[in-house]
């Protein structure tokens, strides 16, 4: 058996293109910013568009990559059909996917209205779906037994257990998100497309600032304070989730099908 076990072998993604949706901020734009530093050329989408704009401005000037901007609201079958088309018109195939737009919403039980179950379900899950969906060709077009298509979905620990807060819908969507990913692979596992779940814990990003009270602040806001409840004593890092994703989306990932993986520091493993 003829084997390369070099690093650059096992986990290089040089070349390859990518798409990160929600990819202005927070996690997505973590993932991005890792692929960027490797050379990937990167689309990058989320619902405002002078933010992404901006965002993929400011990650071409850092990393000196090519990342390009594609707004889109993915709630909705529109915006999905549009982020499609227009990828479709820039580009002839994709090699990985994150799905990582995604929304939450708080209330108390009693009170939790019918708008933030569907607003949450129809980013986080039909979202999802829908996209890959539409995507389908541009994976097909990529993917070989050799070099699988990648798409990496980006569910939630609140997938995996109960969430502190009252964020009811948010928890269904991403153990929905975390099932779909499975059901995804049974059927097209055997196209070489392969698909995983990370759950991340807790990161700094607007979505946890407004949740801990920093009221979306993300710089400058006292992380510390909430990594202590943490396993590791901290919250996660740029290099934590862009290094897993990387891992995944490489050859030393072609053997990881239908994973939902936690990236959290230990507080699924350990509670």
């Amino acid at each position: 058996m003829n084997t390369n076990m070099s690093v650059n072998n096992l986990f290089s993604i040089e070349g390859k293109t990518a798409l990160v949706t929600g990819g202005s901020r927070g996690i997505g734009e973590m993932i991005a910013a890792g692929f960027l530093s490797n050379g990937v050329k990167v689309y990058i989408s989320s619902r405002k568009a002078d933010v992404c704009d901006a965002t993929a401005k400011r990650l071409n000037e850092q990393y000196e990559g090519e990342c390009i901007s594609i707004p889109a609201d993915l709630s909705n079958l529109d915006g999905v059909q549009k982020l499609a088309d227009e990828l479709t018109s820039r580009e002839s195939k994709i090699d990985i996917l994150v799905n990582n737009a995604g929304v939450s919403w708080g209330a108390p039980l009693e009170e939790f209205p019918e708008l933030g179950w569907d607003k949450v379900m129809d980013t986080n899950v039909k979202g999802v779906f829908f996209l890959t969906q539409k995507l389908l060709p541009l994976l097909r077009a990529s993917a070989s037994a050799a070099d699988p298509a990648k798409v990496i979905n980006i569910g939630s620990i609140d997938g995996l257990k109960s969430a502190v807060f009252d964020t009811f819908s948010y928890g269904a969507s991403k153990a929905a998100v975390h099932h779909l990913t499975r059901f995804m692979a049974a059927h097209l596992t055997k196209e070489n497309i392969i698909f995983n779940n990370i759950a991340p814990g807790p990161f700094p990003t607007w979505m946890l600032s407004t949740g801990v009270g920093f009221g979306g602040e993300t710089e400058g806001a006292d992380w510390d304070a909430v990594g202590k409840s943490n396993p590791t004593g901290r919250v996660g890092t740029p290099e934590d989730i862009a290094g897993l994703s990387i891992f995944l989306s490489s050859r030393a990932g072609n053997y990881i099908v239908g994973q939902t993986i936690a990236c959290d520091g230990g507080v699924v493993a350990t509670s």
